[in-house]
């Protein structure tokens, strides 16, 4: 089994962790929030009190599920600066959404110090973290791919090799800009059904053997009362919140202007969750755009 160190038990890297936990794996873990720290200890994992206590130790991976950019970029070059400390047989998988030129600049850093570094967002949300069923997007170098294959199956299911650093961030965001439209499309079908004098269930069910038929309609219902163990039908508490969405929707346009590429349901998308955002709903998961 490998020793491996987790930084972020937040709504995902929790469950994530747990997994691990649960797979076997030594793990040593660190977050600022005391209460979910002491959750990991109390199935076995063991934690320090600091990023920087991680300097020395003899980790077979160090994973990071962190909020953005700004995050992964402190901990691993700016003010931790984690790279320079770690021993030089760790590999490092970032699971973090963030730009992929900052994947591939945390991954420049590394290489400095003799680390290999990958980026390996997820998806699949905190249903598919706790059931172990996410899906991995891995940019880096193919053998470190291998190397950290089975490591990212015991907290998933699907594990794709996406290309060189930052190729996991891009399908991320493509991923997560196509997901936007279709909860945003979804919810405003639905509300033009109840609207008109629909039962939304009814209307979804007849969708979902339509042509309308999509992953929100089968996984996760935006309408309360539609689909049970989905947010909106637990006050869209839980879940993938609007705040890190409309950062993800950010991501993906910045990587649009940067490439010249053309995404105006992927702008329209990023103004509408901001939208909802400012209107106070931030913390709430992303299927509350219902409410937009």
């Amino acid at each position: 089994m490998a020793v491996i160190g987790f930084i972020g038990l937040g709504h995902m890297g929790a469950p994530m962790a747990k997994n691990l936990v649960k797979a076997g794996h030594e793990l040593i873990v660190f977050d600022i929030v005391q209460e979910v720290v002491g959750e990991l200890v109390s199935l076995g994992a063991s934690a320090v009190e600091s990023v920087q206590a991680f300097a020395g130790k003899k980790l077979d991976y160090m994973i990071t599920m962190l909020p953005s950019s700004p995050h992964v970029e402190s901990v691993y070059i700016a003010q931790d600066k984690l790279l320079e400390k770690l021993c030089s047989d760790t590999l490092v998988i970032d699971c973090s959404t963030i730009s992929p030129e900052m994947a591939r600049k945390v991954a420049s850093a590394g290489k400095k110090y003799g680390i290999e570094v990958i980026d390996a967002p997820v998806s699949g949300g905190t249903v598919g973290a706790e059931n172990a069923t996410l899906t991995f997007m891995v940019g880096g170098s193919e053998q470190a791919f291998k190397s950290a294959e089975s490591i990212l199956l015991a907290m998933g299911k699907n594990v794709f090799f996406a290309g060189e650093n930052g190729a996991g961030q891009v399908c991320k965001i493509c991923n997560n800009m196509l997901l936007a439209i279709t909860m945003i499309g979804t919810a405003e079908a639905i509300q033009l059904g109840v609207a008109n004098g629909l039962d939304p269930t009814v209307l979804s069910d007849i969708m979902q053997k339509s042509s309308g038929k999509n992953w929100v309609l089968d996984c996760y219902n935006p309408y309360p009362g539609a689909m049970e163990n989905v947010p909106a039908s637990a006050g869209y508490q839980g879940g993938f919140m609007v705040d890190l969405m409309a950062k993800d929707l950010g991501l993906a346009l910045e990587s649009a202007l940067a490439t010249k590429s053309s995404v105006p349901l992927g702008g329209l998308a990023r103004n509408l969750y901001a939208l909802h955002a400012a209107a106070g709903h931030g913390q709430l998961d992303f299927s509350s755009i219902q409410k937009l």
